[in-house]
C-alpha cells in the first residue's frame, strides 16, 4: 500500500507516495476514492506518471469527461479529453475549473509531465477553508444569495439545446429538461442564463464553500459584471477583495515534480497558479471529468448530458475545437 500523508497545516491535499507499487495504477481505486472524499485533494507523488498513466489514472475515477474550450489548451490525448492548460504565463487567480458554465466537471486532474525549474506554481485552495476565513459580516451576506450567469447564444447552440437554430419566444420559454439554461430574448439578442449559490454544499462534505467564477472574472479577465448578483448588480469590490484575501490566506502552493498526480474535488477545492517565468520548461497536462461515485447535485437538470457521455459543447464563434 502506498505512503499517505494526512493533509496539515500549509497543505490542504493528501500527500500520496510509493511505498513497493511499480506505478500510480497499482494503487487501489476503493483507497483513492475514499481519501477524494474524504479529504477533497491529493497530490500523487513519486510514480513517474505519463501521459497514458494520466489519463487510464483518470479514467478508473470518471465516466465521462468534458471538453473545455478554452483557448490556448494544447491537445496531448484528445480523444480523451487530455490537454494541456491554457496557454500564456500569467498568474491565474482562484477558480472551480468550468465553473463559468453550468456542467463544471465534479473532478479536475492535473499531470506534470514536464515541471518547471521556477515559478509556475498551482496554487490549491479548499473552498470551506476559505468560507470560514472570510469576516463574519461577510459570510452571513452570501449565505442565502445566488450567483448569475448572463451569456450570449449563436445558432448553432441554440440548435443544440432547443433543436431550433432561430426558435421562437414560445421554443425558448419551455427548453427540453436536460438543458441547463433559461433563455430570455432582449432587444433581438437571445441570451443563456442559468444561477448557483454564491455558498454551496460540495458533493461530499457536509459544510458550505466557495467555489464559482467570480475571482478568475474579476482579478483575470477585469469582468465586474460576470458573474451578477440574483438582484442584477455586481458584486461589490469591497467582498471581493475581502473573497480573495481569505483565499489567498488558505492557499497552497504545489512545486511541480515530473510524473506528479494532482487530483482535485472540483466541487469543493479552487485552483490557480502564479506566474510562470519559462513556457517551454512547463507542460501540464489536464483532464476534467464526471466521477462514477457522484453524488447527485439538485442544481443540475434531469438526465444532463455530460454525465451520459463524453461532452463537447458546442463552440463559440471564432473558436476552433
Amino acid at each position: 500500500m502506498p505512503k499517505i500523508h494526512a493533509p496539515e497545516p500549509g497543505r490542504p491535499y493528501v500527500l500520496v507516495e510509493p511505498a513497493d507499487e511499480a506505478g500510480i495504477l497499482d494503487i487501489d481505486p476503493a483507497q483513492i476514492v475514499a481519501l477524494y472524499k474524504t479529504h477533497g485533494a491529493l497530490l500523487v507523488r513519486g510514480f513517474g506518471a505519463d501521459a497514458a498513466q494520466f489519463r487510464r489514472f483518470a479514467g478508473k475515477f470518471c465516466s465521462t469527461s468534458v471538453m473545455n474550450e478554452s483557448p490556448g489548451r494544447r491537445p496531448i490525448e484528445p480523444e480523451f479529453n487530455i490537454h494541456t492548460v491554457d496557454g500564456g504565463t500569467g498568474a491565474f487567480s482562484l477558480h472551480p475549473e468550468l465553473s463559468r458554465e453550468p456542467w463544471k466537471p465534479d473532478a479536475a486532474f492535473f499531470a506534470c509531465l514536464s515541471p518547471p525549474s521556477r515559478g509556475g506554481e498551482t496554487l490549491v485552495c479548499d473552498g470551506v477553508a476559505l468560507v470560514n476565513a472570510l469576516p463574519d459580516a461577510l459570510r452571513r451576506l452570501l449565505e442565502d444569495r445566488r450567483l448569475l450567469y448572463i451569456k450570449p447564444t449563436w445558432p448553432e447552440l441554440l440548435d443544440f439545446w432547443l433543436g431550433d437554430p432561430d426558435p421562437s419566444d414560445a421554443v425558448l420559454a419551455s427548453p427540453p429538461p436536460s438543458c441547463p439554461y433559461s433563455f430570455r430574448r432582449i432587444e433581438g439578442q437571445v441570451l443563456r442564463i442559468f444561477t448557483r449559490p454564491a455558498l454551496h454544499r460540495p458533493m461530499f462534505i457536509d459544510a458550505q464553500a466557495f467555489g464559482n467564477f467570480l475571482l478568475f472574472a474579476r482579478f483575470n479577465n477585469n469582468r465586474p459584471d460576470f458573474p451578477l448578483l440574483d438582484d442584477g448588480y455586481p458584486v461589490p469590490e469591497p467582498w471581493l477583495q475581502a473573497i480573495k484575501a481569505a483565499g489567498d490566506s488558505v492557499s497552497a502552493a504545489v512545486a511541480w515534480q515530473a510524473g506528479d498526480v494532482l487530483m482535485l474535488d472540483n466541487t469543493r477545492f479552487m485552483h490557480g497558479r502564479r506566474p510562470i517565468l519559462d513556457a517551454s520548461e512547463r507542460l501540464i497536462a489536464t483532464f476534467f471529468g464526471y466521477v462514477n461515485f457522484a453524488e447527485r447535485d439538485p442544481e443540475e437538470p434531469v438526465d444532463p448530458p455530460w454525465r451520459r457521455g463524453d461532452f463537447y459543447p458546442p463552440i463559440p464563434p471564432g473558436l476552433q475545437r
